[in-house]
């Protein structure tokens, strides 16, 4: 079982590799995927059943990146476990690759293609359904972007899972409060989200999507109510990590250059540095 203190460090490694992905290949969505880091480092880490050595494994979780631009930390989380070599990721966006900016489902750990935004849910919830009819123990769980809230087959999604009393599906929504044209609530008012949710039917939980704290206790505390899918609201930051990145719209596909590379990376290793010497204060004292 992993310790808060190992997610967090493996957070911030898996942020920087993320980073270097975006400078490396001269795209991607750098915002998103800072915000999303955390809940895909308590899933993949600590909270789902999966096996790198066993992509196609019947009773393994599935993980469905509806929010699928956004793909970059998802991508260096798999080559981490190993679903794919790490060499692979010097790839990712160039001519050939199979590494694109999008889930591919031609690489081991990735369910369907996705990023067609509010297609997600949808196939979530077929999932889910199927894992009922089969009598299968395993679950589902989708990440969805806030800007995507907006999208009509969410909310077409959402009453089929609430039909279908499907307790093996969990959503999420990375709520950054950014889309690549400005605020949610400027472009498309979402709130309030939480009530809007329960009335489809979900029982809601809210959570500090950075807070791994937080993330463990409601991810292993679901479901909590027999029934009903969970939807879980992860209040975020975009660009989070990354000072000079956080909460500025124009991240949400900047690729750093390499003076904001090194200065990134350094930050994260600088936090990564802290966390460790916390840990060994700890101990000692402890």
């Amino acid at each position: 079982m992993a310790t808060v203190a190992e997610l967090q460090i493996k957070s911030l490694q898996i942020r920087a590799d993320l980073l270097r992905l975006i400078h490396n290949a001269k795209m991607g969505h750098t915002g998103g995927s800072l915000s999303n880091t955390d809940i895909l480092t308590a899933l993949y880490y600590e909270i789902m059943k999966h096996d790198p050595a066993r992509p196609k494994w019947a009773e393994r979780d599935r993980f469905i990146a509806s929010k699928g631009h956004s793909v970059e930390s998802l991508w260096c989380i798999l080559a981490d476990l190993g679903y794919f070599p790490k060499e692979e990721l010097a790839t990712y966006c160039q001519f050939g690759t199979r590494l694109i900016g999008h889930p591919n489902n031609k690489v081991a750990g990735i369910e369907m293609n996705t990023g067609a935004l509010g297609h997600g849910l949808a196939i979530s919830v077929g999932m889910a359904l199927a894992a009922k009819k089969d009598s299968k123990a395993y679950r589902v769980f989708c990440l969805m972007g806030d800007g995507e809230q907006a999208e009509g087959s969410v909310w077409e999604a959402a009453m089929a899972g609430a039909h279908y009393k499907l307790d093996n599906l969990i959503g999420f929504v990375d709520r950054n409060r950014l889309q690549i044209s400005g605020n949610t609530e400027d472009v498309m008012g979402i709130d309030p989200l939480d009530r809007k949710w329960e009335a489809f039917g979900w029982h809601v939980k809210q959570v500090n999507g950075h807070d791994f704290g937080e993330l463990l206790e409601t991810l292993r505390a679901v479901p909590e109510q027999t029934g009903k899918p969970t939807l879980v609201i992860l209040n975020t930051t975009k660009g989070k990590g990354v000072s000079f990145a956080e909460n500025q719209p124009e991240w949400h596909h900047h690729v750093p250059n390499e003076e904001q590379l090194r200065l990134a990376v350094a930050e994260l290793e600088a936090a990564s540095a802290a966390i460790r010497a916390a840990e060994e204060e700890r101990g000692t004292n402890g």
